[in-house]
């Protein structure tokens, strides 16, 4: 389960683009606290310590008790906004949570067990299709992160929302549907081997037609029988050559 913080924070006098630019320029990030029954606070907090928190990851999904002059509040980071250009945050946002609170969060899917298994062992991909899942939990039991093992999935093999294991009083935010959480497929060389088989099996047979002309004899082409017989005999159309004129 998510670890509470400990984050001090400072009261912001004015509201505006100019306290905050002013707010920068002393290495501190404005932001405002709001949520539950008070209203609305503008903080500001230093901005090396909070860079440092980006850092370890899973930022949006951190408790913090915020100490603004020795009032804490226990709250989560809703929104942080960056600089388009330096990437560096420029303003966040912080939501109280009273103790009971619920809350709805994008908690980060983590996979183990792919030494372990069988499919990709034969060279499958695994096929991570939820990097995330959306969860409505407890502000008192919000989890780190939930962990997916793929020690026994062969090729084709999936896991499915159903099959995870969620924290006490959690509820998927999607439902009505079992959806898929990863899945582990063929390697690419299989699947185009199935597929060009697929295709070859499904292609018609296509008789070859003869060459143009091979069975028709030649044109003119005298036939074999009495070829023989007609040798020496005049071409047709050939002048008879004159008789020999008798012996006186």
């Amino acid at each position: 389960m998510a670890q509470v913080q400990e984050l001090k924070a400072e009261a912001r006098t004015g509201t505006g683009k100019g306290p905050a630019y002013q707010a920068r320029l002393k290495g501190q990030l404005p932001g405002v606290v709001y949520g539950g029954d008070a209203t609305p606070e503008n903080v500001n907090v230093d901005a090396r310590t909070l860079e440092r928190h980006l850092e370890k990851g899973g930022f949006l999904t951190t408790l913090f008790m915020l100490d603004v002059a020795g009032k804490k509040t226990r709250v989560i980071p809703r929104q942080l906004q960056l600089d388009p250009v330096s990437d560096k945050p420029v303003h966040v946002d912080f939501m109280r949570l009273a103790a009971g609170a619920k809350v709805r969060l994008e908690i980060p899917v983590h996979f183990v067990g792919q030494g372990e298994s069988p499919g990709l062992k034969k060279g499958g991909v695994l096929n991570i299709v939820r990097h995330e899942i959306d969860l409505v939990c407890s502000a008192d039991n919000i989890p780190s992160a939930i962990t997916v093992d793929v020690s026994k999935l062969d090729i084709n093999g999936t896991v499915h929302i159903s099959a995870l294991e969620l924290p006490e009083g959690a509820k998927v935010v999607v439902r009505g549907r079992d959806f898929t959480v990863c899945s582990i497929v063929a390697p690419t060389s299989v699947i185009e081997e199935q597929k060009a088989a697929a295709a070859a099996a499904a292609a018609p047979v296509v008789e070859a037609a003869p060459a143009e002309g091979a069975a028709a004899p030649a044109a003119g082409a005298a036939p074999a029988a009495g070829a023989a017989a007609a040798k020496g005999a005049p071409a047709a159309g050939a002048k008879a050559a004159p008789a020999a004129a008798p012996k006186k």
